[in-house]
């Protein structure tokens, strides 16, 4: 398990900063419910998928369901690589901290120039989708995907009634800098058959609590990859938030 980020539970922007934070963090400290495909065989996989659709998990737990708190619903493939490379976050903040009250301009460039130095470099793709047959069949192609060895890893939110947030599947990176390795992994996820929008976050700003409504008016996404269904042949045209320019 990872660090937790409030943007990844696809709740409504006007909760407050701290309510969000508190709760991804609670969902990190949950148990999670894994299908690690370096330790469990390939055939139990379908059952797994089966008992554990994200629409069917309770985040607070239920009754005829799963009777614990589940934080995350994860898959490892059998040649996943270990956890990322967290990089130095402790570091990191510090020297936000410094540069805070050095009174520098708070742009994209000074958090890549400070994630750089303590190599801070992990990121995510993000994904949002209704609970039931949206997120169980999109849920089901990505992990999927992770045990042929397509997608590093993938976690996906368990169902919340007490909230009208949509779920969030993450599919992590390791350099939000390598643009090139950024393209790549969206191009395996469209692979699949996901057709929503998905949107790129680096973990430096997890660690920053640069969210939705920051007071340096940073985005907190860096990319966003839209499918253009109207191209032959179809293919997703992915747009940098901070320079505006499309990629692809």
């Amino acid at each position: 398990p990872r660090m937790s980020d409030p943007d990844d539970d696809g709740s409504e922007p006007f909760l407050a900063e701290r309510d969000l934070a508190a709760e991804a963090m609670a969902a990190d400290m949950d148990p999670w419910v894994i299908f690690d495909g370096r330790k469990t065989p390939r055939a139990e996989f379908d059952d797994w998928l089966d008992s554990n659709r994200p629409s069917r998990v309770f985040r607070h737990g239920e009754l005829g369901h799963n009777a614990e708190p589940v934080g995350w619903i994860a898959v490892y493939g059998p040649g996943s690589p270990p956890a990322p490379e967290r990089g130095d976050a402790e570091g990191l903040q510090e020297d936000w901290e410094r540069l805070l009250s050095s009174g520098r301009l708070v742009t994209f460039e000074t958090v890549k120039e400070l994630a750089l130095n303590r190599r801070v470099l992990s990121g995510k793709w993000l994904m949002h989708l209704d609970t039931g047959f949206k997120v169980d069949h999109a849920w089901g192609s990505i992990a999927r995907a992770v045990l042929d060895g397509w997608v590093p890893a993938a976690k996906v939110s368990p169902y919340c009634p007490s909230s009208d947030a949509k779920h969030v599947i993450c599919v992590p990176s390791d350099d939000f800098t390598d643009e090139s390795q950024v393209v790549r992994l969206d191009a395996a996820i469209r692979a699949v058959g996901i057709k929503c929008p998905l949107s790129y976050k680096p973990d430096a700003y997890t660690y920053l609590g640069l969210y939705r409504g920051n007071r340096w008016k940073l985005c907190p996404t860096i990319y966003e990859s839209r499918y253009d269904l109207e191209c032959i042949p179809r293919r997703s045209r992915i747009t940098s938030k901070v320079t505006m320019t499309e990629l692809t």
